[in-house]
Order: structure tokens, then C-alpha cells, then sequence
């Protein structure tokens, strides 16, 4: 059985996908603001949660970034009416695992769920825990990046893409190679989500971001982490 935390002020949809997604074996429990969210969310361990973007007591944006900044691992699809494609990148820079707009289909938000969940899944923890290049430290065992000691947002997917590259140092790696080593079997499009990732990791390692040394691009082929 999948557990899952829906924060959404849209009482009667969530009514709806409460009683759909339980019949199909992922129960859901239904909270209305950020406040009874967040206490739900420290109370019990979730296996994914469902996040509206705007809500009464504030937004979901800022919640997913403190989610990241948290010792919280857990798969974060946002939930949306915004149609904006810019609120779908901004969700993903900040934290968000997926992103699926308003009005959907409660099939695909579950297709979504299970891909999540299938690609979060833990990997055994390799015999070198700790990673560290330049001024970056990576606790693999944690899934916690940190800059200068300062601890970095990322999201479960683009920690998963970095330690793909990092695991692979000097082999160039394709965008479909990548997705497989995050999504595992669920290689369906997902836009192209792979180049915001590496866009976000560079914004965050590099120094000098669109000089990249260690993600650097082999044009017509992929990335590739320089040793």
C-alpha cells in the first residue's frame, strides 16, 4: 500500500482522488493548508507527496524548498492550475520530483505516483559514502549536497542524476542513458527535464555555471562529469 500526503485546498478533488486512488492500492490523506500539512508531513513517514502550488496560508513553492533544506526524503509531485510553463520550471528548481497541471486525469496522476516511487527507490549504499570534489561534499548514504558546508536543494531526481554522472567520472553519458539510470525503466518523455536538471546541478556546483568544469556538454552526445 503507497501512503500519500495531499496538501490541496480543492476539498471536493481530493474527496474524489481519496476514494479512486484508495480502490487502486494508495491511500491518501487529504490536508488543506500548509500548516496542518507540514505537521502531517513530520508526524509519520510518506511515501510521496501530492502538493498544490497556491494555498491559503501561503505557497507550495516555498514549502517544497523547505522540504529540501530538511532531513525529509521524499518524492514531491506538484499539482497545479497555473498554466504557465515557467511555474512548471520554477517547480522543479525548487524541489519538485514532477510536475502535473489542472485539470488531469486521476490515471495518469497515478501512472505518475508509480513512476515516482520507482525511481526513488533506494539503491544499496555504495563502500565510499562520502564524495567530494572541489569545494562540493556528497553524502551519498544522506542524499545531502553540500557547497561550502552549506547544504544545497536538490530533488531526489536530480540527486539521482548527479550521482549517475559522478558514478560514470569521464564517460560521457547520453540524455537517454541518463534517464535511465534515474527513471530505471520509465524512460516515457518527461519534456526535456534531463537539461533543466543539469542547468540547476551547474547553477549550483560550477563556479562559473555556462563555463562548467566539472558537468560539461559533448555536443550531439550528452554530458559528461570531468575528473
Amino acid at each position: 500500500m503507497i501512503h500519500a500526503l495531499l496538501i490541496d485546498d480543492d476539498s471536493m478533488m481530493a474527496s474524489m482522488l481519496t476514494t479512486w486512488l484508495s480502490l487502486r492500492g494508495v491511500t491518501v490523506s487529504h490536508y488543506t493548508n500548509i500548516g496542518s500539512g507540514k505537521l502531517a508531513l513530520h508526524q509519520k513517514a510518506w511515501d510521496i507527496l501530492l502538493l498544490d502550488l497556491s494555498l491559503p496560508d501561503g505557497d507550495g513553492l516555498d514549502l517544497c524548498k523547505e522540504i529540501r533544506l530538511s532531513n525529509i526524503n521524499i518524492p514531491i509531485l506538484m499539482l497545479t492550475a497555473r498554466g504557465d510553463p515557467m511555474d512548471k520550471v520554477l517547480g522543479l528548481e525548487n524541489g519538485a520530483d514532477d510536475y502535473l497541471a489542472k485539470p488531469f486525469e486521476p490515471l495518469e496522476l497515478l501512472a505518475r505516483i508509480r513512476a515516482l516511487l520507482r525511481r526513488c527507490v533506494e539503491k544499496p549504499p555504495k563502500s565510499n559514502s562520502m564524495i567530494r570534489f572541489g569545494n562540493v561534499e556528497i553524502d551519498r548514504q544522506a542524499a545531502i549536497m553540500r557547497k561550502n558546508g552549506e547544504v544545497c536543494v536538490l530533488t531526489s531526481h536530480q540527486f539521482q542524476l548527479l550521482m549517475a554522472l559522478v558514478d560514470n567520472p569521464d564517460r560521457i553519458m547520453s540524455r537517454d542513458s541518463l534517464m535511465q539510470h534515474v527513471r530505471g525503466r520509465d524512460i516515457e518523455s518527461f519534456d526535456r527535464s534531463i537539461d533543466v536538471h543539469i542547468s540547476r546541478l551547474r547553477s549550483i556546483i560550477e563556479e562559473k555555471p555556462k563555463k562548467p568544469r566539472w558537468i560539461q556538454t559533448v555536443r550531439g552526445m550528452g554530458y559528461v562529469f570531468r575528473t
